[in-house]
C-alpha cells in the first residue's frame, strides 16, 4: 500500500470550494489538523466561522467526497468545528456612518502598485455582490481617478462632497479637487484636515466596504487615518525582492503599533509570463511575500502576475479585473478579494 502524506490529503482538500467563492477550503485556512492511522484511515479537522449553518455542513460533504474519491484512503472522517462570529469591542476611532467595513491598502515604499490593488481589489469586491467605495488617500501621488477614467468634479450635497460614481465605485480622491497638474505642496496639520473631510465630510451614503487607498510609507497620513476612522484591517502591497519587503514591514508595525488588524499580505509584480512561449520568468525573486507572510503570522491574499495588460488598461481608465476577468492577473485579484471579504465577514 503506497504511503500517504498530509500533503497529499492538503492537495485532495484543495479541491474543494468555500461556498460561494472560487477559492479553495485550504488557502482560506479552514484546515486545522490533518491525521493518518491505521490501514490509511484519515481524520480532518475544519474550523469554519460562520452564522450560517448551510456552509460547514456543504463543506462536510464537499471534503468527505473528495476524499473517498481517491484511491488508496480508508475510512474518512471530517470534522467541522463552527466558530460564531464575535462583535469586536468598540474602537477608539469613529467608524463613518453607513459604512459597514473599512480596509486600508498601504505598501512601506511607492511603486510596488498599492493604487493598482486598490482600484482592482475595490472592483472586485463590488464584482462579489458588495456596494463599493474607494477613498484616495494618498494625497500627494493620487491616481485613482486617471486608473478609473474619471474627470468629473464632485459636487456638493447639505454641504458635503458627492463621490463621483465609475463602474458602480463611489469615489473621491483629492486629484478630482485640485486644478489640473498643480502640485499639493502640504503639511502634516493640512493633511490631516483632508483625510478627515474625505472621511466625514463625504455623502458615502449606505457602502458595505469603503477601501482606503494609502499613500507609501507611515508618515502622517497613515497616523492621521487611523486616529480619524476605525479601520476594520490593513492590507499590505509588496513586491518579492528584498528591498520592498524590508519597508512593507515598517507598514505591518505601523498598523500594529495603532491596533489594526492586518489582514495580509498581497504579493505584486510577483511573477512574469512570456506572452508567446508562455515561460514564467520571476523578474524580483519569488516568495518573499508568502516567507514574510509566514513569519508574520498572516495569510498571503495572494500573487499578482506581472502583465503588460494591467498597465495598459489601467492608462486606459479600465481595471483588468472589468476589461478582462478571465485573465491570469483579474482571477489572482479575484482570489484576493473572496480571501479579504471573507476575513473581513469574519470580525
Amino acid at each position: 500500500m503506497a504511503t500517504l502524506t498530509e500533503n497529499r490529503i492538503r492537495e485532495i482538500l484543495q479541491t474543494v470550494k468555500f461556498p460561494g467563492y472560487s477559492r479553495d477550503i485550504v488557502n482560506f485556512g479552514l484546515v486545522k489538523s490533518i491525521s493518518i492511522t491505521g490501514k490509511n484511515d484519515v481524520t480532518v479537522v475544519l474550523q469554519v466561522a460562520t452564522r450560517d449553518a448551510n456552509v460547514p455542513a456543504q463543506i462536510e460533504r464537499d471534503a468527505t467526497a473528495a476524499l473517498r474519491q481517491c484511491d488508496g484512503i480508508g475510512q474518512v472522517k471530517v470534522q467541522i468545528a463552527i466558530e460564531t462570529p464575535t462583535t469586536s469591542p468598540a474602537p477608539t476611532a469613529p467608524g463613518i456612518p453607513g459604512v459597514k467595513k473599512i480596509i486600508a491598502v498601504a505598501s512601506g515604499k511607492g511603486g510596488v502598485g498599492k493604487s493598482t490593488v486598490a482600484v482592482n481589489l475595490a472592483a472586485t469586491l463590488h464584482q462579489l455582490g458588495q456596494s463599493v467605495g474607494l477613498m484616495d488617500a494618498d494625497i500627494y501621488g493620487p491616481s485613482v481617478p486617471k486608473m478609473l477614467g474619471v474627470i468629473d468634479k464632485p459636487t456638493v450635497t447639505d454641504e458635503k462632497l458627492d463621490p463621483v460614481e465609475k463602474f458602480g465605485l463611489k469615489m473621491m480622491s483629492m486629484a478630482l479637487l485640485i486644478e489640473g497638474d498643480a502640485p499639493i505642496i502640504w503639511r502634516g496639520p493640512m493633511i490631516m484636515k483632508a483625510i478627515q473631510q474625505f472621511s466625514h465630510a463625504v455623502n458615502w451614503g449606505a457602502l458595505d466596504v469603503l477601501v482606503i487607498d494609502l499613500p507609501p510609507g507611515t508618515g502622517d497620513a497613515q497616523l492621521s487615518l487611523v486616529q480619524t476612522i476605525a479601520l476594520d484591517g490593513g492590507v499590505i502591497v509588496t513586491t518579492p525582492q528584498d528591498v520592498a519587503l524590508e519597508v512593507a514591514r515598517r507598514g505591518m508595525q505601523m498598523f500594529e503599533k495603532v491596533n489594526v488588524k492586518i489582514l495580509g499580505i498581497i504579493e505584486n509584480m510577483s511573477y512574469y509570463v512570456c506572452p508567446h512561449c508562455r515561460q514564467r520568468d520571476d523578474v524580483f525573486g519569488h516568495g518573499g511575500g508568502g516567507t514574510e507572510a509566514t513569519k508574520r503570522g498572516v495569510p498571503l491574499l495572494g500573487e499578482i502576475p506581472l502583465f503588460t495588460e494591467i498597465r495598459e488598461y489601467g492608462d486606459k481608465g479600465l481595471p483588468i479585473v472589468l476589461a478582462s476577468p478571465e485573465s491570469e492577473p483579474a482571477q489572482a485579484f479575484l482570489r484576493c478579494a473572496e480571501t479579504v471579504l471573507q476575513l473581513i465577514q469574519k470580525s
